[in-house]
């Protein structure tokens, strides 16, 4: 589908709500921020959301990218998630996100 609303090109398959995207980015950087970086687990999920955050702002926006950006700190946080837990971050809360922005 060409042209249309914002609404409906994110209904298309295969499309994401990249607002939503950002929101979660936004929230997840502020907590992450106040986690200490000497875990290497934490830093990781540190790493893959500074790359989903440059493909946000990137002009060329590929869903699919945005998408395994998604897939890649969603498996950081289960990964991570007895560290990220422990020192207070909410991993439930951003890997359910994650799914509902991903239709899982």
């Amino acid at each position: 589908m060409t042209g249309g609303t914002d609404t409906e090109r994110r209904a298309e398959p295969g499309n994401l709500d990249l607002e939503a995207v950002a929101r979660l980015i936004d929230a997840l950087e502020n907590d992450l921020g106040r986690l200490p970086a000497d875990s290497a687990e934490v830093r990781r999920i540190k790493d893959e959301v500074e790359t989903l955050r440059n493909l946000l702002g990137s002009p060329v926006r590929r869903h699919h990218w945005v998408r395994d950006a998604l897939h890649d700190i969603r498996a950081g946080i289960d990964d991570a998630v007895d560290t990220v837990v422990t020192e207070g971050l909410e991993a439930s809360r951003y890997i359910a996100e994650i799914g509902r922005i991903l239709g899982l």
